[in-house]
């Protein structure tokens, strides 16, 4: 099974969860610049709230997705107050014809000083545990 790893960030938080659950599946966790050009069957897609939807980058990005090539996608990611992004990113690829699936991770992420120093340690390990889970069910 092939696993890719793409996420968008502007303050970091979002990357460090990426590079977290890239290391945990021996996977390289590349930015939304990188499109994906190989089939994989699952595809972690991290990203954030940025004025209370997703960022047009990440809405680009996944409605430039290739239903053949994309199995489905694993949502993750941070927010300092907005938590899941799951219904924004879905119905950006429900447009695409790419399957969402249910499972999600998500922590706070520090933004000016709100929730200093997250996402920490543990949140990252949560994030390796939650990637691993859903590999090992491939």
């Amino acid at each position: 099974m092939k696993i890719a790893v793409r996420y968008y960030t502007k303050t970091g938080n979002t990357r460090r969860l990426a590079e977290a659950i890239g290391e945990a599946l021996g996977v390289e966790a590349l930015d939304l610049s990188h499109p994906v050009d190989e089939k994989v069957d699952i595809l972690f897609l991290g990203n954030s709230y940025y004025a209370f939807t997703i960022d047009p980058e990440v809405r680009d990005f996944v409605r430039s997705l290739d239903k053949d090539k994309v199995g489905k996608i694993v949502n993750f990611g941070s927010a300092a107050m907005l938590n899941s992004t799951y219904k924004k990113v879905k119905a950006e690829a429900d447009k695409v014809g790419i399957p969402m699936d249910e499972r999600e991770f998500h922590c706070k992420g520090e933004f000016k000083g709100i929730h200093k120093g997250k996402p920490d340690e543990q949140d990252l390990k949560d994030a390796q545990e939650f990637a691993r889970k859903i590999q090992a069910e491939l």
